[in-house]
């Protein structure tokens, strides 16, 4: 399968990609590196990170990330010391963590024998602080030229080589069960493409490591060796770092230099899924337009037709309750407030999906996808400014100053806390992954400076337009709800109605989990794309056929019900998630096991919100349409 070095806690990861390929894709203006013979490639390296290794049935083991400069780990330095790369918001949050190396890497300049890198002593504490990072499979990754080492495998039902993005700390294989060996050489081949005489471009970069045991002496020749490196974990351990460089060239022009990382397995499944999804969507706008066109219109007919001057006793179903049908439901502040958020996060996931279809955003410029997430979450803090505070005025709320603050504040600060509690294990396990104390405040700088300010402006047009009209008088009186049936009650419609919306996603879910957990790459975005449409179509249809059923059985508090009903599919998201766990992952540490389960909340909360959010909207709209089509005496 393919990895890809992120943390999991980011919601948002993953590359580029078209529907049912993966081919590389460049932010316009983006210009290749002409690199000449002899001219120094630099060789940076990034955090080390857990990964699947092995068979499919491997589980992943940990979820902390580690700095490459670790002490613990005693990796060769650079003179004079490491420096850290500069990189984006997204960059960060992503979890990269970039320092320059002393790999002397020259352009077409072949090692012919290993050159020693530096000799260090691993004290025995360290020893099983590493043999323990082995033992749960963790991977080093490094940067040539903006592309990731990787190591060539075989794409066993294809056929088709591809990087597999990453290689081995070291080898934890059957003849190593008692301590595990490092590997301490690497063999890196580099490809590069020549598109005129005296230009190379790199295309490719592919790391062998191995284990060399033996003497460590300096002086000895390292170019083979039979025996592993065995850490001891009671005495200090002396480790010679040697590699070498060889020089490739390749047919593969510097435009495409991606596509062999960024593989897909088994397309098949994804259009399967996308089959499965349209199918699911079909049948259920079939079945509403059924229901709206033929039983909708029938009653809507025989109603109007009725000679209201007479004493005509209506029979039942939905217009029994026209006059209680717009009454404002309980805590009506809090239904806005978590419809606004929702249509900000609505806006932000389609302008980045569609960034991210049109090719704006580069592979090679790692944490482009969460910059501009981020980014757009920002701007877009109008769009739920104003849809809070006109659904509020809609549900008669008068508390206009409050239900602006909290819209632009509550949902933020909850995600905050709940990430920067998240933070404080992450920093307590000593793990790179934590995001940066100067990292948070350009986060609130974004939060207070920019969205706030421009969800205030929101709530303010939104107020000034005010609520929807009502086409039909609320009863003064309330009338008596008689009892539903039992598939209508509130938990029992929230689940069934999640069924469908989930099971549109779910084979596209596993990938997506993947991706965020088990370090493994993402670029399917077509697929997603398409998939995300498909579950929007999908909730809204099943929220509004929902919601009809229960205007028939004389229950007319609907609002609640209707967000309920459309982030059914969050509940779902939850459980997969914890059967994803278990037949994915073996967590044993605390941290690790607290990392998940927070994670796995934040995104079936966000997921409710965007769901829930669509569903109620579109509910609405059915409501006001279908009682605008009515005379009511």
């Amino acid at each position: 399968m393919y990895y890809s070095r992120r943390p999991p806690w980011v919601l948002g990861t993953v590359a580029i990609s078209l529907l049912s390929t993966a081919s590389a894709f460049y932010l316009p203006g983006a210009a290749p590196h002409d690199y000449t013979e002899g001219e120094a490639v630099d060789l940076y390296v990034n955090a080390l990170t857990p990964m699947l290794a092995g068979s499919d049935n491997a589980k992943l083991k940990s979820l902390i990330n580690y700095d490459y400069y670790d002490s613990r780990f005693h990796f060769c330095e650079p003179e004079g010391g490491p420096h850290k790369e500069p990189e984006s918001l997204g960059s960060i949050l992503f979890g990269d963590r970039i320092f320059n190396s002393p790999y002397d890497v020259r352009m077409l300049e072949d090692n012919a024998t290993c050159k020693t890198l530096c000799t260090t002593t691993i004290p025995p504490e360290d020893a099983k602080f590493i043999n323990e990072r082995i033992k749960e499979d963790y991977a080093l990754n490094w940067l040539v030229d903006g592309l990731p080492a990787a190591e060539m495998k075989v794409d066993i039902k294809t056929g088709d080589l591809f990087f597999d993005m990453g290689f081995n700390l070291g080898n934890d294989e059957a003849e190593y069960t008692e301590t595990p060996a490092l590997n301490n050489h690497y063999e890196i081949v580099l490809r590069y493409h020549t598109p005129k005489p005296g230009v190379h471009r790199i295309v490719g970069v592919l790391v062998w490591p191995t284990s060399r045991g033996g003497s460590q002496d300096p002086s000895t020749d390292c170019s083979t060796s039979d025996t592993p490196l065995i850490l001891r974990e009671d005495q200090p351990n002396l480790v010679r770092y040697t590699y070498r460089v060889m020089w490739n060239e390749s047919d593969t022009p510097w435009a495409t230099r991606w596509d062999n990382y960024l593989h897909i397995f088994d397309p098949r499944i994804h259009w399967f899924s996308l089959i499965n999804s349209l199918v699911i969507s079909v049948f259920l706008c079939v079945m509403v337009a059924m229901i709206l066109l033929r039983t909708v219109s029938r009653d809507i007919s025989r109603y109007n037709a009725m000679d209201l001057s007479e004493d005509v006793q209506e029979d039942w179903g939905w217009k029994l309750v026209h006059g209680e049908v717009f009454r404002t439901p309980r805590n009506p502040m809090i239904l806005s407030i978590l419809s606004g958020n929702g249509s900000q996060l609505c806006a932000m996931a389609g302008v980045t999906l569609v960034f991210a279809l049109l090719g704006f955003l580069s592979p090679s410029n790692r944490g482009s996808l969460a910059t501009v997430m981020m980014v757009c979450w920002t701007l877009f803090g109008g769009i739920g400014g104003y849809v809070s505070s006109r659904v509020y005025a809609s549900l008669n709320g008068t508390n206009n100053r409050r239900n602006s603050f909290l819209t632009a504040t509550a949902l933020p600060a909850l995600v905050f806390a709940i990430v920067f509690l998240l933070n404080i294990f992450l920093l307590s396990a000593g793990s790179s992954g934590a995001v940066p104390f100067g990292t948070m405040l350009l986060i609130i700088v974004l939060w207070f400076g920019i969205s706030a300010p421009l969800s205030l402006i929101g709530s303010y047009i939104g107020a000034r337009h005010g609520g929807v009209s009502n086409p039909v008088r609320v009863n003064q009186i309330p009338r008596q709800i008689p009892q539903v049936p039992r598939y209508l009650q509130p938990w029992a419609a929230t689940l069934l109605a999640g069924i469908l919306p989930f099971g549109a996603a779910f084979v596209e879910l596993y990938f997506v989990l993947s991706s965020l957990f088990a370090s493994r790459a993402y670029y399917a975005f077509g697929f997603l794309a398409l998939t995300a449409g498909v579950v929007a179509l999908t909730t809204a249809t099943v929220t509004i056929l929902f919601t009809y059923f229960l205007l028939c059985a004389e229950e007319y508090r609907w609002h609640w019900r209707a967000f309920l009903t459309g982030g059914g599919s969050a509940f779902w998201l939850l459980g997969y998630g914890i059967f994803y766990w278990v037949s994915r992952l073996s967590l044993d540490s605390f941290s690790s096991v607290v990392l998940y389960m927070g994670y796995l909340l934040l995104l079936a909360l966000l997921d409710f919100l965007v769901t829930g959010t669509i569903g109620f909207l579109a509910a609405y709209w059915a409501v006001r349409r279908l009682y605008s089509a009515i005379r009511i005496d």
